[in-house]
């Protein structure tokens, strides 16, 4: 199982939350093998630096040009004209055939991995 999850900036607030929140749950998810990745805009450095000041244990990947956030459809309409589209904070659920079990859309970030994780007890 592979659960994507995109989120809009590295060290924000609620993204630091939400990925701390995947990292204490980590092994919880490879328990039940489960792969986590975090995917943003941001790039490779970024993410490097925000691994390594957050102690992350996934990886995070970069979508500089937003191919793979289009490919999943993980944007929403943005709050200002200046920004039309933003990152719709989402994670999808895979399973080992690759099919999308489960979408959480406009995710609130206090217990959400929690959430994924129940779900992915339910998967064989």
């Amino acid at each position: 199982m592979r659960g994507p999850h995109f989120y809009p900036k590295d060290e924000t607030p609620g993204c630091t939350k939400q990925a701390c929140s995947f990292r204490d749950n980590h092994e919880k998810f490879t328990e039940l093998g489960a792969v986590i990745l975090g995917i943003s805009l941001d790039s490779t450095e970024s993410h490097a630096k925000f691994t390594k000041n957050q102690m992350l244990n996934f990886p995070l990947l970069s979508d500089p040009d937003g191919s793979v956030h289009t490919a999943y459809g993980a944007w929403k309409q943005g709050s200002t004209k200046a920004w039309a589209m933003a990152d719709d904070r989402s994670t999808f659920v895979i399973d080992r055939e690759g099919i999308v079990r489960k979408i959480c859309r406009d995710v609130k970030v206090t217990g959400h991995a929690d959430e994924v994780l129940a779900f992915v007890t339910t998967l064989d």
